[in-house]
Parts: structure tokens; C-alpha cells; sequence
């Protein structure tokens, strides 16, 4: 790079507002909000999006069930979504609606763009429709559940017949399927590329794209009997949030084609299909890359309202921490597959990896610096085989856990920190650098000083995943701000000896069961 930051332009699907966030919601854009904080820390200028989706006959239907008009539902509904990344401590750049006149906008652009290239008509639409999914299905997808056609997912579809302009997604199948093998990465993890490569081939159909039956959405230009078909106005937010179609053309070279953009397995067909298709068409480049993670159970549970089993955000923070359930969501499970969350694994990790491992050995290193180093960084002496071993690991675990993050397998990076974690504990016991005090003060400074310095490269490499966590390890080793990037990882940039250290204090207590506290009493 020559002066200018290397752009990086990750995304959150925009949220749908019938309802109020769930766990769902909270993981898909901690991901994206880990990956952000770890492209910023490593020198990348970070464009990070997430939002609103508030059009749709969904939509309008909520709002006329509650009594009140679709605008207010939406600014109600929304707030909670934005009240949620407050809340979890995310560090996105842009939150958007699709209620804003920027993004109505954009749509309309889109739209003109693709009628002038002679990929939108009008036509009659007849076939199956679920207000639930906001989707369009073939008859063949439909599946029999006690006597009724369902969606796929389970969603109660209805025959709708009316006037529609039509997208023509039949004339990109080969297309598609030719940039799907010109871009390996494009669909992540390997098993749902696969899905979609089964479904292009299954044979594509001309898409509806406008919706006649209510009038909650974008306008269609020139006819305004029809409101845009609720994905094709969602999907063109990642376009909006940059610009388009009025925005410097730089500032779109810039952030376009979108780096990432991370979804769940559910809108992968929108994302994956129906979105390049309609850029391709427009003469716009696809994004890089489309991220499907999986969903989660609920003590081995399907999550549904009707089993009351809804996990809010809040209540995990509530009761175990904010950074402590950011570390589990991306810890317990590898990403891309479904995941169980339970309360006794969330303890486990949190005593065992969080309080014990990483915790204990800040607390017990930092402390014996304090009490025997005169309460100062220690001056260290010749290193060790042993002490070359473990710092080397330190020093080189950025390049170990950078190609791991840009692939989104967030569990293997934090397994790779943690390794080291375990290194670092293990090198405290064979050191004892309580029984060097005696015998070699001179070597306990060292030993000491070594640990210094792995404390310092873990709380820099977990800024992303538990940014307040990670900020009191740093704190401690009186590290400045400016110091805790990624490019002040390694040796040239290590703790200087004699600076002064505050007394240490905890940074992940344990967790207690109410029951034990009791009995303890």
C-alpha cells in the first residue's frame, strides 16, 4: 500500500422489522463487527454496514394488526435494531433503512437501469406466494404439511394473481453458473455453494419483481400501480449505503464490489442468485464473496415462538457478560454450521477458557510484576530456547490467525490465540518464576518480561472479539492507543523495561451458579 488504506467493505443483511432482534440477528453482525474491528486494527480503511429491511406486505399486515400506520411501525420496530448494536458494542459505520429517501432513490436507479437494458417487462403473474418468507415458489418446492401446500420453510403460501413486472432470470442461468466457476470464493462455506450451483442448474424462471396488491414499497418509476418486489429493494442497500447512484464515482470504485457480504443459509438464493443476476444485468459487478452461517438451537431445541424459547440478546448479556458472550457465539461453534446454545457450555467456556486460561494468567503475571519487579515492566536478559519458542509464536500469530478470519472460520482463529494462551500457561509452570525469585532474580525478570510481552500480543489480537475485555488487559501493560494495532505486533514494537504498571485487577471473573453461591453462604 502506498499511502492509501486498502479498502474493505463488509455487510450485514439488513433486518427484517416484523419483529424484535433475536439471537439470529445478534450473530450475524457480530461476525461481520469482529471482522470489521480486525481489517481496522490491521490497516484496512473499513466500510461496515447493517440495517433496516421495512417494506413488504409483511410489513404492512404487522403494522394494520397493532393499529398503527406503516412509517411509525417501522421507526419503532428499527430503533430496536439499532438500540441492539449499541447494546453489543458494534462498530458499524452506517445503519440504513430502506425507508430512507437515499435508498428509494437507489432503487429506482437500479430499476431504470435494468428496464433501459431490456432485462425488466411487463407481464401477469399466477403462482405461489408466502407474505411470511416475502418469496416466490414453484410448485415443485411447495411441500404437503397436514393437507395444506407449505413453503419449504414452513410458511403458509397463497395463490396470488395479478400484474407483475418480471425480471429475466431465465436468461442468466449459464451465466451464473460460468461466474460461479470464475469465482471459487463467491459462495462460502463449500456446502451451500453447492446448493446453489444444484439450484441454477434445476432450471431458472423469469422473476417476479413488482407487487400491485398493497402499496407499501418503493414505486416503480413510471408506474406507480407497482411497488418494487420487497427483494429486489432490499438488496440494492448495499449499493445505496455507498453512494449510488450519485455518489463520487471514486467513493463507488472504492467500496464496490462489496468485500462481503454475510447472511444467514435462509436468504442465500436472494443473495447468491437473484443479486448477481440483477447487477450482471445492470453492468455492475457482483461482491466478492456471500457468507451463509448457520442457525442456532436452543438446548438441543428448535427455536420458535410457539416453544417460547427465543433467545434475546440482552438476557445473555444480562446474565453472562457482554464480551463473555461475544467470545462464546463465535468460540462454541464453527462457522457456517448450525449451533447449540447451552447454558452449561457457555459456563464452561467462560470458567475454563476465559477466567481460568486466559484471565488467571494475566492476573497471576501481572501481579508478581507488580510485587517483585517494583511494579514496573522487568528487564529482561539473554532469552532461552524456550523463551525464543514462546515469543516467536507470539510474534508470528497474526499470520496464522489473518487467513484464518479472512475466511470467516472465527473458531479456529480464536483456537489459534488460545493456543498460545495455553503455551504461555504451561511455560509458567515449568518457569516458576515464584522460585526464581530466590535463586536467579535476574532470570524471573526475564521470564516475566516474556509473559509481559505474550499478554500484550493476546489482549492486541483479541481487540475484535471482546473489544472492552481486551482494552483493560492493555490498560494494564499502560499500553497507548495508538499502540494497539496490528502493526505494532512483533519485536520492534516490544513493552519497554521500567515503565510503570497499576496494580492488576480481574478481567473475567468466574461464573457462579445462584445455587452454589448459596450453598458457599
Amino acid at each position: 500500500m502506498t499511502g492509501h488504506k486498502q479498502p474493505y467493505y463488509i455487510t450485514t443483511p439488513i433486518y427484517y422489522v416484523n419483529d424484535k432482534p433475536h439471537i439470529g440477528h445478534a450473530y450475524t453482525t457480530l461476525a461481520c463487527d469482529v471482522l470489521a474491528r480486525f481489517k481496522r486494527l490491521d490497516g484496512y480503511d473499513v466500510m461496515f454496514l447493517t440495517g433496516t429491511d421495512e417494506h413488504g406486505q409483511k410489513v404492512d399486515k404487522s403494522a394494520a394488526a397493532k393499529g398503527i400506520d406503516p412509517q411509525t411501525f417501522t421507526d419503532q420496530v428499527s430503533q430496536n435494531f439499532r438500540d441492539l448494536a449499541v447494546h453489543m458494542n458494534y462498530s458499524n459505520d452506517d445503519f440504513i433503512r430502506t425507508t430512507e429517501e437515499r435508498h428509494k432513490k437507489a432503487c429506482q436507479a437500479l430499476w431504470n437501469t435494468l428496464l433501459e437494458k431490456g432485462e425488466i417487462y411487463l407481464g401477469s403473474y399466477d403462482g405461489w406466494y408466502s407474505v411470511r418468507d416475502e418469496a416466490f415458489y414453484g410448485e415443485k418446492e411447495l411441500i404437503e404439511k397436514d393437507g395444506e401446500k407449505v413453503a419449504p420453510t414452513g410458511a403458509p403460501v397463497e395463490w396470488v394473481s395479478e400484474p407483475s413486472y418480471f425480471f429475466k432470470l431465465s436468461a442468466w442461468g449459464d451465466r451464473l453458473l460460468k461466474f460461479y466457476d470464475d469465482n471459487p470464493d463467491f459462495i462460502a462455506p463449500q456446502s451451500r455453494r453447492n446448493e446453489v450451483i444444484s439450484f441454477v442448474k434445476g432450471g431458472m424462471h423469469d422473476l417476479s419483481v413488482s407487487r400491485t396488491s398493497f402499496k407499501w414499497g418503493v414505486p416503480v418509476p413510471g408506474d406507480e400501480d407497482h411497488v418494487m418486489y420487497v427483494w429486489l429493494d432490499a438488496l440494492t442497500n448495499y449499493l445505496t449505503a455507498i453512494g449510488y447512484p450519485d455518489a463520487d464515482p471514486a467513493k463507488l470504485a472504492k467500496f464496490w464490489p462489496a468485500d462481503l457480504h454475510m447472511v444467514g443459509k435462509d436468504i442465500l438464493r436472494f443473495h447468491a442468485v437473484y443479486w448477481p443476476a440483477f447487477l450482471l444485468a445492470a453492468g455492475i459487478n457482483p461482491p466478492k464473496r456471500v457468507f451463509a452461517h448457520g442457525w442456532w438451537t436452543n438446548e438441543g431445541q428448535k427455536i420458535s415462538k410457539s416453544l417460547g424459547n427465543v433467545i434475546d440478546p440482552y438476557d445473555l448479556t444480562d446474565r453472562y457478560g457482554l464480551d463473555q458472550t461475544r467470545y462464546f457465539l463465535l468460540r462454541e461453534v464453527p462457522f457456517g454450521n448450525d449451533g447449540d446454545f447451552s447454558h452449561r457450555s457457555m459456563v464452561n467456556r467462560m470458567n475454563s477458557e476465559l477466567a481460568n486460561d486466559l484471565g488467571n494468567m494475566c492476573q497471576r503475571v501481572l501481579s508478581m510484576i507488580h510485587k517483585n519487579c517494583n511494579a514496573s515492566v522487568p528487564t529482561a536478559g539473554d532469552f532461552t530456547e524456550a523463551d525464543l519458542a514462546i515469543l516467536g509464536k507470539a510474534y508470528g500469530m497474526l499470520d496464522n490467525v489473518r487467513p484464518l478470519f479472512d475466511a470467516q472460520a472465527f473458531h479456529k482463529g480464536i483456537e489459534a490465540i488460545w493456543e498460545l494462551v495455553g503455551d504461555a500457561n504451561r511455560y509458567v509452570d515449568e518457569m516458576a518464576p515464584w522460585g526464581l525469585k530466590k535463586t536467579n532474580p535476574a532470570r524471573m525478570e526475564t521470564v516475566l518480561y516474556v509473559l509481559a510481552e505474550v499478554i500484550r500480543h493476546v489482549g492486541i489480537l483479541v481487540q475484535p472479539l471482546m473489544p472492552a475485555s481486551a482494552a483493560k488487559i492493555l490498560d494494564q501493560l499502560v499500553l497507548p492507543l495508538d499502540q494497539r494495532g496490528f502493526e505494532q505486533l512483533g519485536a520492534d514494537h516490544a513493552l519497554v523495561a521500567g515503565a510503570k504498571l497499576p496494580k492488576p485487577e480481574g478481567v473475567f471473573p468466574r461464573y457462579v451458579e445462584a445455587e452454589d453461591e448459596g450453598e458457599k453462604a
